[in-house]
């Protein structure tokens, strides 16, 4: 059995194809320009992982939601139930880009780390604190 995957590690967008014995074991990847075009195809047919983009609550903020993403992919099967956990998850503003919420989720050594700032309102005022935490060094 073949299967057919379209790398996406860079924009060549090698069409990969790999062939499966009868119990679902890879026999030969073809069609890859680079070795991360290997690597990827073993892990679409392994286990596929994903970056995961979402938000989540922030408290007390000039948005009610902050923009995240996990710094590297993890397997897809973990995804409903990092999702879960999201859904929970509130911070207290302000929050800043490069911040980091959720560290090594499900062991895989990834983290969801914010990707837009959110800064402190003031007395829920429309005038906002500056972002202050661990923005300097003293």
């Amino acid at each position: 059995m073949f299967k057919n995957v379209v790398c996406v590690q860079c924009p060549i967008g090698c069409k990969i194809k790999v062939e499966l014995t009868d119990d679902g074991h890879i026999k030969s990847i073809t069609g890859n320009k680079c070795p991360r075009g290997l690597e990827y195809a073993k892990d679409e047919i392994q286990d596929p992982k994903r970056v995961v983009p979402t938000s989540i609550r922030v408290l007390n903020g000039e948005l009610p939601l902050a923009s995240v993403k996990t710094d590297k992919p993890i397997p897809k099967r973990f995804i409903p139930e990092l999702m879960k956990i999201v859904k929970e998850v509130k911070v207290e503003a302000p929050v800043k880009a490069g911040d980091v919420v959720l560290k090594d989720l499900f062991g895989t050594g990834a983290n969801l780390v914010v990707t837009r700032t959110v800064r402190r309102l003031e007395n829920g005022s429309q005038k906002f604190q500056e972002n202050r935490a661990g923005g300097g060094n003293g």
